[in-house]
């Protein structure tokens, strides 16, 4: 079913606000996971309130409180989270970054225990749309479901790594894991008892497979590295790097105790106008777009897209028609509004 997406909005903030969490806190977070299903990110947007929830109401997200300045020097800015809400976390050092990149050229923030950030690309067009240039990485040193290359045992969590990129045509908006699928992707079809399009995973043994099962059998096993069996080395490269730009950054990850479903946060904001100006910034990549767009399809009648431009597309038709949620999504949701006496949006 198809809902109006200010209603959704609107029913994602209420739900929040009734576990407690205050008005700012709980318009950030719904912001961004709508924004997620709205650029067709299924898996990380609306998808994640009813766990949210969760994690609110046991106390494991923290409600209150700010995060507290571990280090500003001034273009260089580290953060403890506190666990509180990764949405919230997040646009707020966006804010802090943005104005102070537009001081001094760039300026990076890392989050260490924030909460679980949601979908990456849902943060791009707050700063594309200001003609900035963002990097936005993030890991789990709670929890880790992918092998190092040639490896059986777990280390790393998908480890997406993100960038929006501005131009006078259009964002380009990169969010990939460094893993070949996600967490969020493998739970949801083996709930639904349904196979990967391709061998993104790996049994105990060492074993390619297609079916995430492997995942939850004796022995278990792991999520593949961006690149499989043939060229996993270098998503397991890329994973090493997002640890060394969070994790080590932050100065707490995988060597410190877990402590819950969360993420460590880089986030670097780039101003182009400090470098050879924005107008030569987009002339470059207006010509890479073009370049790209103007490509002889590899098949007949589909035309090569830019990274983030289907979600765009979706994005709008999902504003003018109605946003259609996952069929899994407003179920789970169900019993948290019947909970907190919250009226369900409409379909349209």
């Amino acid at each position: 079913m198809k809902y109006k997406v200010d209603e959704l909005n609107l029913f994602a903030r209420s739900l929040l606000q009734a576990t407690g969490l205050d008005t700012d806190k709980s318009q950030a977070v719904a912001d961004i996971l709508v924004e997620g299903d709205l650029l067709g990110h299924t898996t990380h947007g609306l998808g994640l309130l009813a766990p949210y929830l969760t994690e609110l109401t046991s106390g494991k997200m923290t409600q209150d409180g700010q995060p507290e300045v571990v280090s500003d020097v001034p273009a260089a800015i580290t953060w403890d989270g506190k666990r509180l809400p990764g949405p919230w976390l997040v646009l707020r050092a966006m804010d802090l970054a943005i104005a102070r990149a537009k001081q001094q050229g760039t300026c990076t923030v890392v989050i260490k225990r924030s909460h679980h950030i949601a979908c990456l690309a849902a943060y791009h067009q707050r700063a594309t749309k200001q003609g900035m240039l963002m990097a936005l990485h993030c890991s789990d040193p709670n929890t880790s479901s992918v092998a190092p290359f040639g490896g059986l045992d777990p280390v790393f969590t998908p480890n997406p790594v993100s960038f929006g990129i501005p131009s006078s045509k259009q964002a380009i908006m990169v969010d990939v894991s460094t893993s070949a699928t996600t967490n969020g992707m493998t739970n949801r079809l083996f709930n639904e008892k349904k196979n990967l399009p391709a061998a993104w995973v790996m049994d105990g043994h060492g074993q390619a497979s297609a079916d995430p099962a492997v995942l939850f059998a004796e022995p278990k096993g792991t999520i593949l590295p961006l690149g499989g069996m043939d060229s996993g080395h270098k998503g397991y490269g890329l994973s090493l790097m997002v640890e060394a730009m969070t994790g080590a950054l932050a100065g707490h990850g995988r060597a410190d105790p877990a402590e819950g479903w969360g993420a460590t946060v880089f986030l670097q904001i780039i101003d182009p106008q400090a470098f050879a100006g924005l107008p030569a910034f987009e002339r470059q990549m207006d010509h890479v777009i073009e370049s790209c767009q103007n490509s002889k399809p590899a098949r007949q009648g589909e035309k090569v897209r830019l990274p983030g431009e289907r979600g765009l597309q979706h994005q709008a038709q999902s504003q003018l028609q109605g946003l259609q949620l996952y069929p899994s999504i407003m179920p789970a949701l169900v019993p948290w509004a019947e909970k907190f006496n919250v009226p369900l949006p409409q379909a349209v």
